[in-house]
């Protein structure tokens, strides 16, 4: 028998899967998730397997069933559709003033933006966020997914200063803003960090995000 290694450090999970690394399953668990609700906040401390689940809702929501084949999701899932996917990692934004975390949102979005086009009109993240979701959702046909990872990191180290809290809040209340205009064109938003939103108020627009932190179901 070959033997299997233990994914340490990985956090993605298709290559978790091609690659024969012992894998936990909790694809049924996963697929309760997408079904609670359309948007979902959960937070856990650092080291917790966040990123690894928003790159488990990447693969189910990009339809790449085989990665699946034999994990629980498969007696549970019987449509398995390709939706457009919008993963945004903001672990990049950190230690950044607030114009530079503009600069980095737009640099997160720019990738997208190669496949489904831009409009020159579009002169904030939030604006460009709106504009993929609708690009994505009209070429397609499809509703799209978002899932954000490390929403909170532009924020961790600046808590502790008001003015430069404000104005960091500010930005990132314009990008996530359309998440809830465009609830329409989301087939499921996903939000995960290491703090609770409501200790930052910067998802005061969307007022159906339900926080399963403490939900036994998913603990």
């Amino acid at each position: 028998m070959r033997e299997r290694r233990y994914p340490i450090g990985i956090q993605t999970f298709s290559r978790i899967i091609r690659e024969g690394y012992v894998y936990i399953d909790k694809t049924d668990l996963v697929w309760e998730l997408t079904q609670y609700a359309k948007f979902i906040f959960m937070s856990r401390p650092r080291r917790f397997g966040k990123s690894l689940l928003t790159s488990t809702l990447e693969s189910y929501f990009s339809g790449e069933r085989e990665l699946f084949e034999g994990l629980k999701i498969m007696t549970l899932e019987k449509e398995w559709e390709q939706y457009p996917v919008f993963r945004l990692d903001l672990s990049s934004a950190k230690h950044m003033t607030p114009a530079q975390i503009r600069q980095e949102l737009e640099n997160i979005l720019a990738p997208y933006e190669k496949i489904y086009g831009e409009n020159p009109k579009e002169i904030t993240p939030g604006m460009r966020l709106g504009g993929l979701i609708d690009r994505a959702y009209e070429q397609t046909g499809k509703q799209v997914a978002v899932l954000i990872d490390e929403y909170d990191a532009p924020l961790l180290d600046v808590l502790h200063e008001d003015a430069t809290l404000k104005e960091v809040r500010e930005v990132m209340q314009e990008f996530y803003q359309r998440l809830k205009k465009l609830e329409a064109k989301i087939k499921f938003c996903f939000i995960t960090g290491i703090t609770k939103f409501s200790q930052l108020s910067i998802f005061s627009t969307i007022n159906n995000l339900k926080n399963v932190t403490l939900l036994h179901r998913f603990s």
